[in-house]
């Protein structure tokens, strides 16, 4: 623990330093910007005051008067200087058109020629930096107009440039002071970050993160058990390959499950509607368990993590060797039954009456062949003759008579026979346990050219008010599980089957329950040999 909160502030250490780097860099750089941006509007400021001041000069009618007179001399250089005095200006220089100073702060230069070009001729102002004798200076330049309002030299007004770069300087300690508010102000939304990343992320190094990931992705795709996570709002959150296969879902990080999935058991089972430890749940080609668990951590809540097996072969093999034990329970029935036969007979021989002895073996002889016999005059099929015989010795042993109605009538190779031998199997194991000792069950199996119709009815309590819409749910059943098999399969499957082929199951109504299957010809859909078998077909054979 203490190595892992070391780790954590580590973590934080580094966040900080980091974004305290970029922030003083970056404030580094907007400092010396806003400096350059500063210089350059202090050089335009300081332009347009020569430029004031240029045209005052411009303007002054002594000045204007010497130059038109063509007198110059000491009036323009005298009333220059007291302008350069008056507005604190570097220079103050009127040129003639002839390219000769007038006025200058440097009397020596007054009276020479200057070299550059007069740039007012073309009768407008001009402003820019100059780098001239005294100096670089701020310049700007008008032209000197005469009483006719010609052209009759040139106002050259200068500010020297350490004015404005004393003034930038005066100025830099309140940029200073703006750019150090800015770096405190991100330092201290720095450390806050710092502080909530390190929270969120439960004080982790961020090479343990990526490992973690790594370890995730490994075991999530590793596992032969469907895995789904939620975040606290209901949206998947994580969902591994094999979730994906049994579910067949397609993209679905990011949705809630009422987007990818029809309202039913599997939805409320997976949203936690539906509670309890390994909820069985049937989809249209899975037998699954679902446990969904709350993930909370240091006292938050992050969601939910579901996770879920596969036990589609365990269920089959297990109803199957339920049906097997089933099979058994009635040759054991059997076997009493013939002992029980023997010892009367036994009897009659000792006791010297062999005519009635002869009478009752005769009588044996015939009486249970003579039942299987008006099963296989209405029903073809040799599988479902020895399912309705094995059913129908199961349920005498438990005190229950099953009967074939007259109308029965089945090919040797009718359609939807596989899905047939299951929806009769279960519909029969449903019927006799709903009626109990003394019941009677009753089984109409009739094909028809368009379609197979099945009924089976019991003189039972029949189906519970209000459950005509949940009997066909995973795991609905009004009785406790017994043996291996799980209770509220049977229905359930026993409707996907009839639905996914287009066929239709109702129910009745009790007192009694009668359901009846309608499933349409052809079977354009045949199963597998011994895909859906309730009982083995070899378990079948013996028995027929």
């Amino acid at each position: 623990m203490a190595r892992r909160r070391g780790q954590g502030r580590k973590l934080s250490a580094r966040i900080l330093v980091s974004q305290l780097l970029i922030l003083a860099i970056t404030s580094a750089i907007g400092f010396v910007m806003l400096t350059y941006a500063q210089r350059d509007e202090l050089d335009h400021e300081y332009q347009q005051r020569a430029l004031d001041i240029a045209r005052t000069a411009a303007g002054d009618p002594q000045i204007v008067q010497a130059m038109a007179d063509g007198t110059g001399g000491d009036v323009v250089q005298t009333v220059a200087s007291r302008i350069e005095k008056a507005s604190g200006a570097t220079y103050v220089v009127v040129i003639g058109l002839n390219h000769i100073r007038h006025s200058h702060p440097f009397p020596d230069l007054i009276g020479k020629a200057v070299e550059e070009p007069i740039a007012v001729l073309d009768g407008r102002t001009h402003t820019g930096m100059d780098n001239g004798a005294t100096g670089r200076s701020a310049n700007a330049r008008v032209p000197l107009r005469g009483s006719a309002g010609e052209v009759i030299g040139e106002v050259s007004v200068g500010i020297a440039e350490k004015q404005a770069v004393g003034q930038l300087i005066r100025e830099l300690p309140t940029f200073g002071l703006f750019a150090a508010a800015a770096l405190a102000v991100g330092s201290i939304a720095s450390y806050v970050l710092a502080r909530r990343l390190k929270r969120t992320t439960f004080g982790l190094e961020l090479e343990e993160i990526a490992g973690l990931l790594q370890d995730r992705e490994a075991m999530l795709h590793g596992i032969k058990e469907g895995v789904i996570a939620f975040d606290p709002q209901g949206r998947i959150s994580v969902v591994n390959d094999e979730a994906r296969q049994l579910f067949g879902l397609g993209t679905a990080l990011g949705s809630r499950l009422d987007e990818i999935l029809p309202d039913g058991r599997l939805r409320r089972a997976l949203d936690g509607s539906l509670e309890g430890v390994d909820l069985t749940v049937l989809t249209d080609s899975h037998c699954l368990a679902v446990n969904r668990m709350p993930v909370v951590l240091h006292g938050r809540e992050l969601g939910a993590v579901v996770t879920v097996r596969d036990r589609t072969e365990l269920v089959g093999l297990l109803r199957e060797l339920d049906s097997v034990r089933g099979l058994t329970d009635a040759l054991r029935a059997q076997q009493h039954e013939f002992a029980n036969r023997m010892h009367t007979l036994a009897g009659l021989l000792e006791l010297g009456d062999h005519e009635a002895a002869l009478e009752y073996a005769v009588e044996l002889s015939h009486s249970e062949p003579a039942r299987t016999e008006a099963v296989r005059d209405r029903i073809a099929n040799p599988f479902m003759v020895g399912l309705i015989v094995a059913k129908t010795a199961v349920a005498a042993e438990r005190g229950v008579r099953i009967t074939l109605s007259e109308d029965s009538r089945l090919t040797e190779q009718p359609g939807h026979l596989k899905r047939l031998l299951t929806i009769v199997g279960n519909l029969l194991d449903n019927a006799v346990e709903a009626v109990g000792n003394g019941g009677e069950v009753s089984l109409s199996l009739v094909e028809e050219k368009h379609a197979i119709t099945l009924r089976v009815a019991d003189n039972g309590p029949g189906i519970p008010s209000g459950a005509a819409d949940s009997i066909f749910e995973d795991g609905w059943s009004t009785s406790p599980d017994r043996g291996t098999a799980r209770r509220g399969l049977g229905l359930a499957l026993v409707h996907r089957l009839v639905q996914q082929h287009g066929g239709t199951i109702t129910v009745s109504q009790g007192p009694g329950a009668v359901f009846t299957v309608v499933l349409p010809l052809p079977d354009n859909d045949p199963a597998p040999l011994g895909a859906v078998f309730t009982v083995a077909p070899a378990v079948l054979e013996g028995a027929l």
